[in-house]
């Protein structure tokens, strides 16, 4: 398969559709798409500004999308055109239907008023053009570092154990969501349906039901029930008739603030009662929860023979030195160290290195020679947003963790602070939950980095 195939079939589909051939930005557009080119590649070979490309882009991968039947953005453009076996369709377009390996897609043109009615995918026998795909609040693939352990553990659990509930976890920056859509490209054809939503701006749990609900039936017109326990019996019919994967990301979002880890914020306590009905009735689907930390009341259905799985996402490894490389930094014998103190988070480590690209010329070893190291406004502000998190009892514990420059026990801590013995375990089994500490048997210790921003709160 080769870009020149691909441009003739995808100007078939945008035809059918529209009743317009491909024009220069759009075959441009496809063509850099293919060959892994930004849009901002693009644009500088089309003499076009990057906010129009994109604009056009959008449009272009709304129409295939809508032909196709599945979401189609440009960081999975090429990846879907060669796993659709379409070397064979035919090039009468003009009929009613593209035929593309196993796949019929309706021609919805102009030229054609007949539509193919089919009936929603059952248990075992859904066909790929029945497959459902709305991945458009899924971000774009992001650099992808190493990972492949990481991989195979999700994929195993998610393909072959399924367990109903999957929550993936660990400080922002650390790559969930890169996982996550990395993951989904490798799994999405075991469900019949795939659905990413972001609770960013938290929405209730009743919105979110029913955006699944509109999702997961359309095009069928139903008038939903005002109840909320009809439309969830509802939702979880649909889950046990059909193999369902739901991505909820940024699950934090509805959890409190200055609290222990995983309390609800109030007028979300509705989430509680959902996730562990989907934990717990009976399905044949999947939910991922992508969060800094987990809601609580998960723990205890967690296991290796749970419904519940747990993912607690660590930092990078060597793999971390691409990321210096990518950014032109010279000296690789400080990669390893740098990659230590930061506890090899891909966000802070590209934050890191941009600095050091800036101040000293590309060179390490140069901003290691200051006490204490210089983290930068923006690190900074990731940072804070973490400690805003933290109730009173952890911001305690967690400056008297920085002051140890080792492991520490919890009868040491008891020390250093005013708290009881119950509000210090506590403090510490949230941090740990929030990913701040490191626990190996009774003993606790802090990332170098968590050290020195601690040493301020």
């Amino acid at each position: 398969m080769d870009v020149q195939q691909v441009l003739k079939f995808a100007d078939e589909l945008v035809f059918t559709k529209t009743g317009k051939h491909l024009d220069n930005l759009q075959e441009s557009i496809l063509r850099g798409a293919w060959q892994g080119q930004r849009y901002s590649q693009i644009a500088e070979d089309t003499n076009c500004s990057e906010g129009h490309v994109k604009d056009a882009g959008s449009e272009l991968w709304k129409i295939l999308s809508e032909v196709l039947g599945e979401d189609i953005r440009k960081s999975n453009f090429r990846a879907t055109f060669k796993r659709l076996n379409f070397s064979n369709f035919s090039s009468s377009f003009w009929k009613d239907f593209i035929h593309i390996g196993d796949f019929n897609i309706c021609g919805d043109t102009p030229h054609s008023s007949n539509v193919s009615q089919t009936k929603p995918p059952s248990e075992g026998n859904s066909t790929p053009s029945q497959r459902r795909r709305d991945l458009r609040e899924a971000p774009d693939l992001f650099p992808f570092y190493g990972r492949e352990e990481e991989l195979a553990t999700l994929e195993r659990w998610m393909v072959t154990d399924r367990p109903r509930l999957v929550v993936l976890h660990g400080f922002s920056g650390i790559g969930k969501t890169a996982l996550a859509v990395q993951l989904l490209q490798q799994i999405q054809d075991d469900f019949d349906s795939v659905v990413w939503r972001s609770l960013r701006y938290s929405p209730s749990v009743e919105m979110l039901e029913t955006n699944l609900l509109e999702f997961l039936f359309h095009p069928q017109q139903m008038d939903l029930p005002a109840n909320v326990s009809d439309r969830r019996s509802i939702l979880f019919d649909h889950l046990r008739q059909n193999r369902c994967l739901i991505v909820l990301d940024d699950v934090q979002s509805i959890l409190s603030n200055q609290q222990l880890a995983g309390n609800y914020q109030p007028g979300y306590e509705g989430y509680s009662l959902f996730f562990k009905q989907i934990a717990e009735l009976s399905h044949q689907s999947c939910v991922l929860l992508i969060t800094w930390e987990p809601p609580h009341e998960l723990s205890a259905l967690n296991g290796d023979r749970a419904p519940i799985r747990s993912f607690h996402l660590q930092g990078l490894g060597p793999a971390a030195e691409q990321i210096f490389r990518d950014k032109g930094l010279v000296e690789e014998d400080c990669f390893s160290k740098a990659i230590a103190y930061f506890g090899g988070n891909p966000l802070w480590l590209k934050i890191f290195a941009a600095m050091i690209d800036e101040l000293f010329n590309g060179r390490i070893s140069e901003g290691f020679k200051y006490e204490p190291l210089f983290l930068g406004e923006d690190l900074n502000a990731v940072l804070q947003q973490h400690c805003d998190r933290l109730s009173d009892m952890e911001k305690m514990a967690l400056g008297a963790l920085a002051t140890q420059t080792g492991s520490v026990s919890a009868s040491n801590l008891l020390e250093l602070v005013t708290l009881s013995p119950k509000d210090l375990f506590n403090s510490l089994h949230s941090l740990k939950r929030r990913s701040f500490i490191k626990q190996e048997q009774s003993l606790f210790s802090l990332p170098p980095v968590l050290r020195q921003y601690g040493k301020t709160l």
